[in-house]
């Protein structure tokens, strides 16, 4: 079925959902560079004190705070996961380069 076959109304309610989607996607870019904001300062606060890189006993908590706010919003708590420890990574890795300077 090619896109002149489809109902106008249908294409219509696609391009609704979709820029939905797109402002979606503008927000949590926005969110995450608000994030990372805060972790750039918490890496500087790290490296003047001699602390450690990560935080393994904060990262536990987090991931159990942010498997709880999945499942209440109905998100698979799993990805919710996945996506801190993806985020926390690259938050390390920053914090990392951060003491080194």
């Amino acid at each position: 079925m090619t896109s002149s076959e489809i109902d106008e109304s249908v294409i219509a309610e696609l391009n609704r959902l979709r820029d939905s989607i797109d402002n979606i996607d503008a927000a949590v870019v926005h969110m995450l560079a608000e994030r990372f904001k805060c972790t750039q300062q918490v890496g500087h606060l790290k490296a003047a004190h001699q602390l450690p890189p990560a935080d393994p006993d904060r990262e536990a908590r987090q991931i159990i705070r942010l498997r709880e706010l999945a499942e209440s919003a109905k998100l698979d708590p799993a990805f919710a996961e996945k996506l801190l420890n993806f985020v926390v990574a690259e938050v390390i890795r920053h914090h990392e380069t951060i003491a080194r300077t």
